[in-house]
């Protein structure tokens, strides 16, 4: 009777204490809902934002980021994490944090450009930016960044563009009205009147060219050549190339020959074209010595996306400098600029023969060597072959088939 009891009673404290545990249980399960968590503490972007302007700012081109009173980050687009301006949930860029406390204290809006570095470049490059702080509802800042970099860089080429026209233009009218003076007062020496009046002639000729490589320069930047697109014929490209250099070649006795130009088409603008390879041609013999010899070259090679046509142009001339190379195809660019001046180049060529090369959907390189010549090669999408004539069409007198040279094999 005694054993049964204790059996009973020690049943009845293991029940109770079961029930103390499960209750105790309850109640810890029922505070730590109710405790609040670190997501639950910060409130929600909607609920914080005025209605509607989360909307607008997903939609703005500039970097966006709201700020409450804190100065913790609300809202951040994400350009507004690409440039740099929010690290670790705070604003990194210690001027616009001060425009925004400033901004939060009087409600004026602030705007002012500054240059931040670059992040992870290690060039010590800037980021030009606009910024502008505005007040947003009663305890929030919005901060706008627009990128001025790109912008920046073509109000430089621009700037430099207009100086060179404007130097370049100078010379030649300078030229012109000292030398017109000079004709006034050897009014009375023939032989005096007709040197300078030749010397005229000389820069007359010179300010044409220049103006007239600033027209096609313009055409090409601002044209879509595809628009009036036709297969066009590369002999006849050269054919014209070649005789554009003819009187040139011959008073320097340089031979001009082509070859491996049958039966190719690139598709485009013919006159464009024809200009490029013309240029290409042109500077061949202008920077080549005399008694020299000037090569066209064209073969068609395999690509992922299509066939190319490869216009190779090869001279023995003085060769470029390593240094120079990769800047031949800027405008006004001169590797020698007394050199240019005496064969009459203005230094637009080269850029006139990358601008339609890369409109046309292909591109220029060069290979040089010093005292040795250079290789320019004129890279273009081959056009479809019309069907074929009834009757085959007759052969260039331009180009000389029997002294024919290969595409260089030397090309990088």
């Amino acid at each position: 009777m005694d054993v049964n009891a204790a059996v009973a009673a020690a049943a009845a404290i293991a029940g109770l204490c079961t029930g103390v545990i499960a209750m105790l249980a309850f109640r810890w399960s029922e505070r730590d809902q109710a405790r609040p968590t670190r997501s639950s503490m910060r409130p929600d972007i909607n609920a914080v934002l005025p209605p509607g302007v989360d909307t607008v700012l997903s939609v703005l081109r500039s970097s966006a980021v709201v700020l409450d009173e804190g100065d913790a980050v609300v809202k951040a687009s994400s350009a507004a994490y690409a440039l740099g301006l929010v690290r670790g949930g705070k604003l990194a860029v210690e001027p616009m944090l001060h425009m925004a406390r400033d901004t939060r204290r009087d409600g004026e809006i602030r705007q002012v450009e500054l240059d931040l570095p670059r992040r992870g470049t290690g060039r010590g490059e800037a980021l030009a930016v606009s910024a502008r702080v505005a007040p947003l509802g009663s305890r929030l800042v919005l901060l706008l960044v627009e990128d001025l970099t790109e912008a920046r860089r073509i109000e430089a080429v621009r700037r430099d563009f207009v100086a060179n026209v404007s130097h370049e233009l100078k010379t030649p009218v300078g030229a012109i009205s000292l030398l017109s003076e000079a004709v006034m007062d050897a009014a009375d020496d023939p032989e005096a009147v007709s040197r300078f009046a030749g010397r005229m002639q000389i820069e007359a000729t010179r300010l044409i060219n220049l103006v007239q490589e600033l027209i096609d320069l313009s055409r090409v930047q601002n044209d879509d050549p595809l628009e009036d697109a036709e297969p066009v014929r590369v002999d006849t490209l050269v054919a014209e190339a070649i005789d554009r250099c003819r009187h040139t070649a011959s008073s320097k006795q340089i031979t001009m020959a082509a070859g491996g130009t049958a039966d190719l088409r690139v598709w485009g603008h013919r006159g464009q074209l024809a200009a490029a390879l013309g240029n290409l041609v042109e500077n061949a013999v202008n920077y080549s010595p005399a008694r020299t010899r000037v090569g066209i070259a064209g073969r068609r090679v395999a690509a992922p996306g299509g066939d190319l046509i490869e216009i190779a142009v090869t001279d023995q001339g003085i060769g470029i400098p390593e240094k120079d190379r990769e800047r031949i195809f800027e405008r006004f660019y001169r590797v020698d600029p007394a050199r240019s001046r005496a064969t009459g180049g203005t230094g637009l060529g080269l850029a006139i023969v990358k601008h339609v090369a890369a409109s046309h959907g292909g591109e220029v390189s060069v290979w040089s060597s010093e005292g040795q010549g250079s290789t320019f090669t004129l890279r273009l999408p081959e056009a479809a072959a019309p069907a074929p004539a009834t009757t085959p069409a007759p052969a260039s007198p331009l180009t000389e088939p029997a002294t024919a040279i290969p595409a260089p094999e030397v090309l990088p």
